[in-house]
């Protein structure tokens, strides 16, 4: 099978270095050293789970000499708008595009960018990271995972694919029959804990054994599961309590990603995070205080970011 990996970052670096490995014809799209060091020694991933190398293609843009049978979409959420039009010279009638940023609307927005019918909805759960040009260093969660589905809950034949290429290469999947909410679970979980983390520069260890950091992160909580069911997605409480429960067992020094880019000057997640609960409290009327305190309060250091 044809795979187009759009941004050869943590994400896209292991899960695309896992299908090149299992035999199928891998394309990923990187640039800088990154692109140059894939080109020149492979992709090397190291991984809890046991290290592997590649020799895949590498590219720095998608020219149309090909065409895809699945793209997998691996970059931040602020970048999906020039990954769509990138990944346009490779589509054709059938292919599949998966995208695995984080965001809770992200399978929507890819649906106003390029024609409906090629998306499929989609999250992971890993916790990876670019070592070095050419190195992807998987260092937590030991059984990455994809989920992927309609919003329908139907399934169909190009579904059951994307599931048999998953299985074969070894990646642990699940066909979701509810995947808008799974996406809004991951969400609730990855927001409450990252701008948390970009305010008070701590790591999950040191934010859940302070009792009011705590407390703001459940409050951060509420108001995302309020936000949910405005938009009658079935987001409730015990699904806050199963967040923390993933950040009480996630190891004591573990920092989001969102935080480190904020922590390290660059461009963040920010506006897709806790940005995206206060646009939508706005637009619905549910007040969102908590949500809005973390976002405006890292929203200078955001724009100096983008400018740098």
């Amino acid at each position: 099978m044809k795979i187009v990996v759009f941004g050869t970052g943590g994400v896209g670096g292991f899960f695309g270095g896992k299908l090149a490995l299992a035999g199928h014809d891998v394309t990923f799209v990187a640039r800088g050293k990154h692109l140059k060091t894939i080109k020149n020694n492979g992709l090397k991933v190291k991984s809890i789970n046991g290290d592997f190398q590649v020799q895949p293609k590498a590219v720095s843009a998608l020219d149309g000499s090909f065409k895809a049978d699945m793209v997998i979409i691996a970059v931040k959420s602020w970048q999906l708008q020039e990954a769509a039009s990138a990944i346009v010279p490779v589509l054709d009638e059938n292919t599949m595009v998966l995208p695995l940023l984080n965001g809770a609307n992200i399978a929507d927005r890819l649906a106003e960018l390029i024609d409906p019918k090629h998306v499929i909805a989609g999250l992971c759960r890993i916790v990876s990271r670019i070592e070095a040009p050419g190195i992807i260093d998987h260092f937590a969660f030991e059984k990455p995972e994809i989920i992927f589905g309609l919003y329908s809950g139907e399934t169909n034949k190009e579904l059951q694919k994307i599931k048999s290429i998953l299985d074969q290469a070894g990646i642990h999947n699940k066909l979701s029959e509810h995947i808008q909410l799974d996406i809004w679970k991951k969400f609730l979980f990855i927001t409450m804990i990252s701008g948390m983390g970009a305010i008070t520069r701590s790591s999950f260890g040191v934010m859940r054994e302070d009792e009011q950091v705590r407390n703001l992160i459940y409050r951060t909580g509420t108001e995302i599961v309020s936000i949910a069911n405005a938009m009658n997605i079935d987001l409730n409480n015990k699904d806050i309590e199963k967040s923390f429960d993933a950040v009480d067992q996630t190891l004591y020094n573990t920092t989001a990603s969102m935080q480190r880019d904020i922590m390290e000057g660059r461009p963040s997640e920010l506006e897709n995070f806790n940005g995206y609960i206060v646009e939508m409290g706005k637009k619905l009327h549910v007040s969102t205080p908590v949500n809005a305190f973390v976002f405006h309060c890292l929203m200078p250091q955001e724009r100096a970011a983008r400018k740098a």
